[in-house]
Parts: structure tokens; sequence; C-alpha cells
């Protein structure tokens, strides 16, 4: 690669010119992205770009949040906006920038792991990030199912426009958070984003509503909605589009499906982002209704072996040398002696005999909770050193809840 064709840190400058690369990269018409909607969430100081002739052809840029693990809440690497020009395909601009961007990562010190959604999924296992979460999403045909039931009496459903009740939204969303994985954090900047509700980013639908469940007059949970009207031959064809649904609580998550799936004139309601646990398949009276289906979701990519292990808890006691290889990071190449329970943790190098090895990409689909060690070990990319190892390692790794991330970012 030619010197002209290096990365660099970015400057406040570069903001419009990358936001333009990156709509193109993405298929979006540049004529219409807001770009100044999303410039209050630009840090420059954390984002890469080549030049070509002084046009950005590849950019890479990380957003500064934390994302909570199993028994922890770490800081997270949350890398967005990675594109390449179309002119400038293999040229190893992509790698040049992913590894940029992974060795400022670990340079800086305080982020054990970076986190990304892969708009395309045979891209960054190169990179060594691993498939860590899944999310199921759901395609409703509300004359089919039904959540039954009714409110408790103490309890009662207010309608909300979100910008309106973002400190009462944040107050849910940071009452579940600790103990949700894949959960990540949210500022004022990212929830005034989230709720702005530009009319560019509506698509067809509606305004932006909220829903919130008070039970003894606090709030306990919230869904986030559009709607789409329509009539057809056989009557109302109308359409909610779920943005996100954020219950403390049973009863919160309950009331606020039997709400969004029977909204009059609708006929079906879509989501996104449903958890792999999540209850409501066994809430409603016919699952099959629900339609739903599973795609990626968190890719996780460990910066600091023993910094990230050692950050999260463990579902069930473990001591364990696990041999990692890495061939990005050097420094996390190597046997590391993990020692941990639900309380506690610690990671240290070793030069004992491995229990089991793998590869850092491995290691980072585990990492959540949320893929199993023993899935991993049965297509051949984990090795058994000790007999008995994966299982136990395996049940160390689990976690009592899945994992689960509620917005692309």
């Amino acid at each position: 690669m030619s010197r002209s064709l290096e990365p660099r840190i970015a400057t406040d400058a570069d903001f419009e010119p990358i936001g333009t690369l990156i709509a193109r990269a993405f298929l979006s018409d540049t004529e219409t992205v807001d770009f100044e909607r999303h410039r209050p969430l630009f840090e420059p100081e954390r984002a890469h770009v080549i030049d070509d002739a002084g046009v950005p052809v590849a950019t890479g840029a990380v957003r500064t949040r934390d994302l909570t693990v199993p028994g922890a809440v770490v800081p997270a690497a949350h890398v967005t906006g990675v594109a390449v020009a179309s002119t400038h395909r293999r040229r190893g601009l992509l790698s040049s920038i992913m590894t940029t961007q992974l060795n400022a990562v670990r340079e800086q010190g305080s982020e054990p792991i970076a986190v990304l959604w892969a708009s395309e999924g045979a891209i960054y296992g190169r990179y060594g990030y691993g498939l860590a979460s899944w999310a199921v999403g759901y395609d409703v045909d509300v004359r089919e199912t039904a959540v039954p039931g009714g409110l408790p009496a103490s309890a009662r459903l207010r309608q909300a426009v979100p910008k309106e009740a973002v400190a009462e939204l944040a107050g849910v969303l940071d009452r579940i958070r600790p103990d949700a994985p894949g959960l990540s954090s949210r500022s004022t900047k990212k929830w005034e984003f989230m709720t702005a509700d530009a009319p560019s980013g509506r698509h067809g639908m509606s305004a932006e509503n909220a829903v919130l469940y008070e039970h003894d007059g606090r709030v306990d949970g919230y869904a986030r909605y559009r709607t789409q009207g329509g009539w057809g031959s056989n009557g109302p064809t109308g359409t909610v589009q779920v943005t996100e649904v954020v219950s403390a609580t049973p009863e919160a998550h309950a009331a606020l499906w039997r709400y969004l799936l029977s909204i009059d004139l609708a006929r079906k309601v879509t989501y996104r982002f449903g958890a792999v646990d999540d209850p409501l398949p066994h809430m409603v009276t016919n699952p099959d209704g629900l339609g739903a289906s599973l795609s990626p979701a968190l890719w996780v990519r460990i910066v600091d072996v023993p910094g990230a292990l050692a950050a999260r808890r463990y579902a069930v006691p473990v001591d364990v040398v696990i041999e990692v290889s890495d061939e990005r990071l050097a420094g996390n190449a190597g046997r590391w002696r993990l020692v941990g329970d639900t309380e506690s943790a610690s990671c240290q190098a070793s030069d004992a005999e491995p229990d089991l090895s793998l590869d850092v990409a491995e290691l980072g689909s585990v990492y959540l909770g949320g893929v199993s060690l023993t899935t991993l070990a049965a297509t051949g990319l984990v090795t058994e050193h000790t007999t008995g190892a994966v299982p136990t390692v395996s049940a160390a790794f689990g976690w009592r809840r899945a994992p689960s991330a509620l917005e692309i970012f």
C-alpha cells in the first residue's frame, strides 16, 4: 500500500465527507441523509480515515460506551461506520482500517473488548470478531395470536412522545441494564439522537409513539413504536413497527405486548430486536402467529484477553488454563489461567499445560454467554486437552440471561 493510502485520525472537518462515504457504501441517497443529526455522536479522535487525492475512501469509527456482560458492566469500543468506497475495494484498505483501529483500542487501554453489528457476516471473523448473540425478529399476524389477560388494578398504560419522556425511558433502561448482557449505555446525546424523530428517518411510517407501563405510580416498562395505516378489500391492513420494548417486571412485559398486539386497525406487528430467551412465545395464545426468525446480532472482539476474562463473572466456579491464538494482537496470544465464579474473577499468564485451546474469535463468541463452548467444540473450533474441560468451561461461560441488543449502533 502506498504512503498516501495509510490511515490517519479524523478531524472535525472530516465529518461530512466521511458521512457521504458511509452513506454511499450503504446504498443510501446522500441527498436525503440528515448528516447534522449524527454530528453530536461523532468522535473524530476515535475515527480513522484513508484518503486518496484528498477524498476519504475508507473509514471506521468507535463510539465510547459501556456494555453489560455477564455479572458486570465494562467499557467497550462500539465499532461503527466501517466503509470502503466501491472504487477502492480489494486493495487492503479495510484490513488497514480494522488493524489500526484494534491497535488504537488496545493502546488506549481502558476497553478490553470491541463490539459491532456486521452488515455482512463474512467480513469480521478475519479480524478476530466472534458472533456472540442473536436477535429474534417477529412478523406478527395479530389475527392469529394475542396475549391474554388484563392490567392489574394498580397499573395503567400511558401514551407519551418519546423525546418528551426521555427521563422516564432512561430510568427504566438504567434499572435493567446492569443485569442484561448485550445492552449498551446511552448518553444524553444518544437519547436525544434516538428520540429526535426526524421525518427523514420515518420511511413512510408515523411519528414515533411511546406507551409507558406504570405500577403504583412508577414506570416499570415502555415500548416505542411507529404505525402505518392501510386498507384492503378485506378491511384495515395497518402495521405497527416496534422500535424497542423494555420492561423491568414480567407484568410490564406482558402488558406492553398485549397492547402492541391489540392496537385498533393494525393487522401486522413487526419487531427486530427480541431476545432469544424472551418469554413472549410462551405468553401468547399461538406462538406460530409470531412469525419468529433468527438473525445474527452482536459480534465481540477480545482486545485484552486477561482484562476481558477478569472483567466478567462466571455461572459456576472455573479454574482453567486456556491457550489463545490471535494473529492480529500478539499480546493476546498465549496461555492464560482463568479463575472465577459469580462474585469475582482473575486471569493471569501461565506456563501450565492448557486445558483447552481456541482462537480469539471463538473466545469472543462465548464471552457474552450466548454461544455455547460445547457447540463450538463440536465444529472443531475448540480443542480439548483435558478430558471434561469443554463442558465444565462451557457451563461457566453461560449465564442466567441470554445476551440481547436493543439497537444497531
